[in-house]
């Protein structure tokens, strides 16, 4: 599909646009563009069809596409200085329909709310890993990291989770 699309096949990339979209609305609304990962997504699109002539066969789409969508973000985050860093974090309830269904919805948000105060590293490793499910290959591709700094930031993310969780936890109880 990817060599039709290379090809100069709109239509081929367009199936591929289709394939692929709702994971990119993801992972720039959980990297930080907020409310504004459709435009993201947009732009990323733009930058993905100008560039497949650049795409190497045999490599992952998906990971590539989703490693423009990062850089997308990445960008827009640095250019929209106008608005709290709150609300470019915070992506539509929609768009976590899968962690919505395995955990209540106060502990999404306290989950959220605690991976909103990671660093910026950590938080995007633990979003690719858990929240958009790739491995560690993707992720490490998304965002143009090696693997080792994957494990290391996920294992420095996760423990600074499980430090803010139990201590959200702790103040809970003290007030019931």
């Amino acid at each position: 599909m990817v060599a039709h699309a290379r090809a100069g096949d709109p239509d081929a990339f367009a199936v591929l646009v289709r394939r692929h979209a709702p994971m990119a609305m993801r992972t720039a609304a959980l990297l930080g563009a907020g409310a504004n990962a459709e435009d993201v997504v947009q732009d990323a699109l733009v930058k993905a069809y100008g560039s497949l002539g650049r795409f190497r066969e045999g490599r992952p789409f998906r990971a590539w596409l989703l490693r423009i969508v990062a850089n997308e973000t990445r960008n827009a985050h640095r250019s929209s200085t106008r608005r709290s860093a709150r609300e470019q974090r915070t992506p539509p309830p929609e768009l976590l329909d899968p962690v919505g269904e395995v955990v209540h919805r106060e502990e999404k948000q306290r989950l959220l709310d605690a991976l909103d105060r990671l660093p910026v590293t950590l938080r995007a490793v633990v979003t690719c890993r858990y929240l958009l499910e790739l491995d560690e290959a993707e992720t490490a591709e998304v965002l143009s990291v090696p693997r080792g700094t994957v494990k290391s930031r996920l294992s420095r993310g996760l423990a600074r989770l499980r430090v803010e969780l139990d201590a959200g936890t702790d103040s809970e109880v003290g007030h019931v």
